[in-house]
């Protein structure tokens, strides 16, 4: 008989828990050094060709932070470039064609307010001017200003501020009044103003300044007039004549 205080205890072995895998890692595929170029040239700007494509794009003249990033849409959306491609490994040709976007934006899906040039006076269209040509098209509209002889061109004749800048304590294009001052005297010799003059050659050491001497003096007659006039001198009371004696 099975005697039922003993119980039989069968060791159960632990079930083995199955590791999960690890995904396979993705190893980014980093361009080689002899793929990579050390400096790219983009719309005639060099840049180094560890930068990015978006940030690259702010570097070129006429396009800032607030339009590279619509600039590289159209680039990615058009030519099949990320924005966050180094621009070392575009080709040539690929970098070709970022050329000929970036010189005719005005043609493609940018919004019209971020343009620069919005009705251009000679053709009427909306376009927008980089680099070189940016800087010829500023200087066109100066001298126009300029010989239309507007008030904007008045002030920029002048090298004043155009748009309405104080210029009491800024703005100064030549040298402080007091250093050319300092500069003319020590010229010419002429002594500083407030400076003391100097006492003549031949004066002894005590002497009063002449040119000190003339204001006391002068200062005098003022109190001399209003003071009280002299009392005259009392003259000696003059003795009687004698007497003529009398005859007995």
């Amino acid at each position: 008989m099975v005697d039922k205080s003993e119980k039989h205890v069968e060791k159960k072995e632990p079930k083995e828990i199955p590791k999960k895998k690890k995904a396979p890692e993705i190893k980014k595929e980093e361009p080689s050094e002899s793929n990579m170029k050390g400096i790219v040239r983009i719309a005639g700007k060099d840049i180094f060709g560890t930068v990015k494509l978006k940030k690259a794009l702010s570097y070129v003249r006429g396009i800032g932070t607030s339009l590279s990033a619509p600039v590289a849409n159209v680039l990615s959306s058009e030519l099949n470039i990320p924005a966050d491609t180094q621009i070392g490994t575009l080709s040539d040709a690929q970098i070709e064609e970022i050329d000929k976007i970036l010189f005719n934006l005005g043609s493609h899906s940018i919004p019209k307010f971020m343009l620069n040039r919005r009705g251009d006076m000679d053709s009427g269209a909306d376009k927008h001017v980089i680099m070189n040509d940016l800087l010829f098209s500023m200087k066109q509209d100066v001298e126009r200003e300029k010989k239309a002889y507007t008030w904007r061109g008045y002030r920029h004749a002048y090298g004043q501020k155009v748009r309405g800048q104080r210029t009491r304590n800024t703005g100064r294009t030549g040298m402080a009044v007091g250093v050319l001052r300092k500069t003319v005297l020590a010229q010419t010799g002429a002594p500083a103003p407030g400076a003391a003059a100097a006492a003549p050659a031949g004066a002894p050491a005590g002497a009063p300044k002449a040119a000190g001497a003339a204001p006391k003096a002068a200062g005098a007659a003022p109190k001399a007039a209003g003071a009280p006039a002299a009392k005259p001198a009392a003259k000696p009371a003059a003795k009687p004549a004698a007497k003529p004696a009398e005859k007995k």
